[in-house]
């Protein structure tokens, strides 16, 4: 390791890079992995490995409002499964899913930083708390 370089960070560029790359388009194709790949000289393995692995960053198309539910223990105790419940009954999907018209996708994640809301999820950027079943309801009219 170099006198400059902080542990932990040899990824920072690729990073950088996936996440830009996935606000340009959306999500992370085949092409455009294997042209991170070349613009930085890693192999693509490794560009696929670090893409798939953060929660945060897609390898498939998702819709253009990504719900994140947020699976955390301070979530969970407060039924975070009935978040879950409630948006896939209201938008008829599953984890891992998005809406056929494109609007809508959901995904269950690990803590999102809201403990003292639980239970919480992620709609894009956007944090909310508190939720019961008719609040999401008012919520995902939101994003329509």
């Amino acid at each position: 390791m170099k006198d400059c370089e902080m542990p932990g960070r040899e990824h920072e560029p690729l990073l950088t890079s996936l996440k830009r790359a996935q606000e340009e388009h959306a999500w992370l194709s085949r092409e455009v992995i294997i042209e991170i790949s070349r613009s930085l000289g890693v192999p693509v393995s490794d560009v696929f490995g670090v893409a798939s692995f953060y929660s945060f960053l897609s390898t498939k198309p998702r819709g253009r409002n990504i719900i994140r539910v947020c699976g955390g223990v301070p979530c969970y105790l407060k039924r975070s499964q009935m978040i879950v419940e409630a948006v896939a009954d209201k938008l008829g999907i599953r984890p891992g899913e998005s809406t056929a018209d494109g609007r809508f996708s959901i995904e269950f994640t690990n803590c999102i930083g809201a403990c003292d809301t639980a239970p919480a999820m992620l709609i894009n950027n956007d944090v909310h708390g508190d939720l019961t079943p008719r609040k999401i309801s008012r919520i995902l009219k939101l994003y329509g």
